[in-house]
């Protein structure tokens, strides 16, 4: 099921910031997409898990990394924040670049970013935000299937996101974008056994 559509209106950052923060929006391409209601207890587990293994990797490093709700501002060139007509709430986010961050939160493409799917967001986040992430230049994109058990990892090669690698949820993953990042996918999938086990 897609996201709901605002309204018809073209709008920019300038007209989303004034909007209440009661409702969650993302813009892609001038168009406001009202995102779900608080995502399930698993989604909330798995980016808890990959959120902590990738902090605790970066922890001495230049990069950091954030949790949505985390405003990534995608310009198509060098135009001021109020006209950006596409800003983006990845579940996570990595930026290595510390002029890219500031109290809004990130202007520009993020290194790495990682969406888990749920019923609500799985054409977003596989077609709509993979298309973004692309023509922005984010260098590498995780999609986390947690039904299926999979992850989908697309990487920028001159430009564009070839054919994506299919990977269960085993063993480990490094980052490409992120070399001293591993994933160990054994912690994150004990993330989805029943809370009664």
């Amino acid at each position: 099921m897609p996201y709901p559509v605002r309204d018809h209106a073209r709008h920019t950052y300038g007209k989303y910031v004034t909007w209440p923060e009661d409702v969650r929006y993302e813009l892609i391409d001038g168009i406001a997409y009202a995102m779900a209601p608080a995502p399930v207890r698993i989604h909330q587990e798995l980016v808890g898990e990959m959120f902590r293994q990738i902090a605790n990797q970066l922890e001495d490093g230049p990069c950091r990394v954030y949790v949505a709700p985390f405003d990534v501002r995608l310009p198509r060139s060098d135009e001021a924040d109020e006209d950006i007509d596409t800003v983006v709430q990845p579940d996570i986010a990595v930026i290595c670049d510390a002029h890219k961050l500031d109290e809004r939160g990130c202007r520009g493409a993020p290194d790495w970013a990682i969406e888990v799917l749920s019923p609500a967001s799985a054409s977003h986040d596989q077609i709509r935000k993979l298309s973004v992430y692309e023509f922005h230049g984010v260098r590498e994109y995780w999609i986390v299937h947690p039904v299926d058990r999979i992850v989908t990892v697309y990487e920028l090669e001159q430009g564009s996101y070839g054919k994506p690698r299919i990977q269960e949820l085993r063993k480990t993953l490094a980052s490409v974008a992120i070399e001293v990042v591993t994933i160990d996918w054994e912690r994150v999938a004990r993330r989805l056994e029943p809370a009664d086990n």
